[in-house]
């Protein structure tokens, strides 16, 4: 259920959505899926294994405005001009586009779309001519503005097409936590690029979201790394911050606690990207809940904050998982989600009243 009554929150108490990316490549069945299991809250499609342009960075760049990408021998390198690697990640996009509007006919209620942050593909593109674009920091402001422009664009293009979305935007950022380390590594590979200060982390970042929020829309991060900067991701004005909740660590309740009294919402990655080896137990929507329950009761938070406060989403992206696993793997957070909304106790977790999942 959603949230009308809060426009930086559109979803409700209970809710459940996926990270973004599917196995395969029929964009059609990928959404079918998505919508089926998340009627809810669903989201836009990405498909990784459809190729080039259908690949995070590729779906990043066709939301570039006035910069060009094409793809070479060692990835994705900015170009002069538009090319046919260009042209396959515009069409990716659009294709996907056409079949979640074909698929939310009728849907009034958050949707969500993705793309890669501006730090990710500063650490993931060359220049034409020379190192990463992350070793570039005005190569890095040229990117952050043109995602904000592209950005902001294709959400006003979804709610569009979809006239009662109330559209979220997810920035991944998986290579941040390296940026603001200095562990990237340099093109060639012998060296690293300089640390990313906080401070332009946050300026960077804060231009999407707030090319995101202009257009009405809801900012997000996600990020599948190890030392997710919550702190910073709340500075730079994301609503809600996505994670692997098993990487979280007692280090980080302090940012999580801040981050909650500010308002600021978390997706927990909760259920299984990857289907469990066979013959492995069942799984059980109460066990797999008990990190949220855990990080909340340590936080001192009351129970019922968790169907408020969180969003249960799978670990990361479902596309190395096999074809018939989102469709479990989404139901398993639907119904952990539920788990949540019936206050759970710690003491609870685990007993024989466990649910399986089907």
């Amino acid at each position: 259920m959603s949230n009308p009554e809060d426009p930086a929150r559109p979803w409700g108490r209970g809710a459940a959505t996926g990270v973004g990316s599917m196995p395969g490549d029929d964009a059609g069945e990928a959404t079918r899926v998505v919508v089926g299991e998340l009627a809810g809250f669903p989201h836009l499609v990405e498909l990784p294994g459809a190729g080039v342009g259908a690949d995070m960075i590729g779906r990043a760049t066709a939301h570039l405005v006035g910069l060009h990408a094409e793809f070479g021998v060692s990835g994705w390198r900015f170009a002069a001009h538009p090319g046919v690697d260009a042209g396959r990640a515009r069409a990716a996009l659009d294709r996907s586009l056409d079949v979640l509007e074909e698929h939310t006919q009728g849907f009034a209620g958050p949707l969500k779309i993705q793309c890669a942050g501006p730090w990710t593909v500063a650490a993931s593109v060359e220049l034409r001519h020379g190192d990463k674009a992350l070793a570039d920091p005005g190569a890095v402001r040229d990117i952050a503005a043109s995602l904000a422009e592209g950005v902001a664009a294709v959400a006003l293009d979804v709610r569009r097409r979809v006239p009662g979305a109330r559209v979220v935007v997810q920035l991944d950022e998986p290579s941040l936590p390296a940026a603001l380390a200095g562990r990237v590594p340099t093109a060639s590979g012998f060296g690293t690029l300089p640390t990313v200060e906080s401070v332009d982390a946050v300026e960077k970042l804060g231009l999407v979201a707030a090319g995101v929020v202009g257009v009405e829309a809801t900012p997000i991060a996600h990020c599948c790394a190890r030392d997710v900067p919550i702190a910073l991701l709340v500075q730079a004005g994301m609503r809600a911050v996505s994670l692997d909740a098993a990487l979280l660590t007692p280090r980080d309740d302090d940012a999580v606690g801040d981050a909650v009294e500010a308002g600021v919402a978390f997706f927990l990655g909760l259920a299984p990207s990857i289907e469990p080896a066979p013959g492995a137990r069942p799984l059980r929507a109460r066990e797999l809940a008990a990190p949220a329950v855990a990080l909340w009761s340590r936080l001192g938070f009351a129970p019922e904050a968790l169907a408020r406060d969180v969003v249960v989403t799978p670990t990361c992206g479902l596309a190395g998982a096999s074809l018939s696993w989102p469709s479990r793997a989404y139901r398993t957070c639907a119904e952990i989600a539920r788990v949540l909304v019936e206050e759970p106790e710690p003491a609870r977790l685990g007993g024989d009243g466990a649910k399986e999942t089907s």
